[in-house]
């Protein structure tokens, strides 16, 4: 026994490896990136002392003036004033160029620097420069959290809520999961009938049916959203077809909607959502069919009260996946939607290629998942239940 049981952890291990490298670890990674505050501490370390004992109702010590003018002067000399630099601005406009300012006449900065430094620049001299600073001193912070939400840390760390000309995050979450749910109750709509279809061929054409299904995996999601592109575009085949219909007069615009966005989703996502509800219906003993059809069930009853219950797990299973992969999409909705139809994935992109905010592309990140897993927890809670009760006797 003892034997079995050491061949099977040697069998799982790698698995576990796999595992820990490829989920745990990025999504560890990602948590504490969201919440991590080293950049005070790591640039101005005298200064995070000075400030960690600072009981913050007046303006700090000399020591706290003198730490900064030293250290800033220092940390620009070596290049590493930047990361605390977009930190700090990050918090409130205005503070990098105070920074930066100080760092530059730091050499030239005299004794006593409760002083010199609010004659430099007044904001020294005010106590909310100071709270920020104090804000900084890490190890964690809620802040990217709080923006990603659309609130904001006010000096001292109290919370509250963003102007509204500044509230963008919020909305940004209901749009994906509201394009998500869509998709995800479209695919699973199409992919019930395909399923079922293929799961009664005979294995040849049902063969032949899997291919069809499996086709556009040959090639990329860059490939099939450009093609999409094409097709929607004013002089593109979509429209000659609507114009030649006679459903429209001119052709329309389709490139840059919310309708664009989720057709391609739907074709690229669509297949995920057939091949679980296959497994599923071809899994079913059809004696099961056949008792229930012989005890007087008619066609209706043997469907919802035998079948789709059998084949529940299955579908609900595609439209999870379907779900989880709306919710991260990136190039289709850059490439067809318009400014309006940008999801989560795109401000991640935006916050790590342009902006190198690591700490908000982590928040939206981590969040993104939090309401992702609590939109599926719900849906495995409710959609059981409410099967149940609407297949009851």
């Amino acid at each position: 026994m003892r034997g079995q049981n050491a061949l099977a952890a040697v069998l799982v291990a790698p698995l576990l490896l796999l595992l820990a490298a490829a989920f745990l670890v990025p999504l560890g990674t990602t948590l504490l990136t969201a919440v991590a505050d080293r950049e005070l501490a790591d640039t101005l370390p005298r200064t995070h002392h000075a400030l960690a004992a600072w009981d913050g109702e007046a303006l700090p010590g000399e020591e706290a003036f003198a730490a900064v003018a030293d250290e800033l002067g220092v940390a620009l000399e070596e290049r590493r004033l930047g990361p605390l630099a977009q930190r700090m601005n990050f918090a409130a406009g205005g503070q990098r160029a105070l920074l930066l300012r100080t760092a530059r006449a730091a050499d030239g900065l005299t004794a006593p620097y409760a002083v010199s430094l609010p004659a430099l620049d007044p904001r020294w001299g005010e106590r909310d420069t100071w709270l920020r600073l104090r804000d900084a001193t890490g190890p964690v912070t809620p802040l990217y959290l709080l923006r990603a939400l659309d609130l904001d840390q006010a000096p001292g760390g109290a919370v509250t809520r963003m102007g509204e000309e500044d509230r963008l995050f919020l909305t940004l979450f209901l749009r994906t999961l509201g394009v998500a749910v869509i998709v995800t109750l479209l695919a699973t709509l199409l992919a019930a009938p395909v399923a079922f279809l293929l799961a009664s061929l005979p294995p040849r054409w049902a063969g032949l049916g899997l291919l069809a299904v499996l086709v556009p995996f040959w090639s990329s999601i860059l490939v099939r959203t450009t093609a999409w592109f094409v097709l929607l575009q004013r002089e593109g085949p979509v429209n000659a077809t609507l114009v030649a219909l006679g459903l429209t007069e001119a052709p329309v615009q389709l490139i840059g909607t919310r309708i664009a966005v989720i057709v391609a989703m739907l074709h690229v996502l669509l297949p995920f959502a057939i091949l679980p509800a296959y497994a599923a219906m071809k899994g079913i003993d059809r004696a099961l069919i056949r008792a229930a059809a012989s005890l007087g069930g008619s066609p209706v009853q043997v469907a919802l009260r035998v079948y789709l219950p059998l084949a529940f797990p299955g579908i609900a299973a595609g439209g999870f996946i379907v779900f989880l992969l709306a919710v991260g999409f990136y190039i289709t909705p850059a490439l067809l939607g318009g400014p309006r139809d940008q999801l989560v994935a795109s401000f991640i992109a935006l916050f790590i290629n342009r902006e190198v905010n690591w700490g908000m592309a982590a928040a939206l990140s981590v969040l993104l998942m939090g309401f992702a897993a609590c939109a599926i927890a719900a849906a495995r809670l409710l959609l059981p239940a409410a099967l149940k009760g609407r297949l009851s006797p």
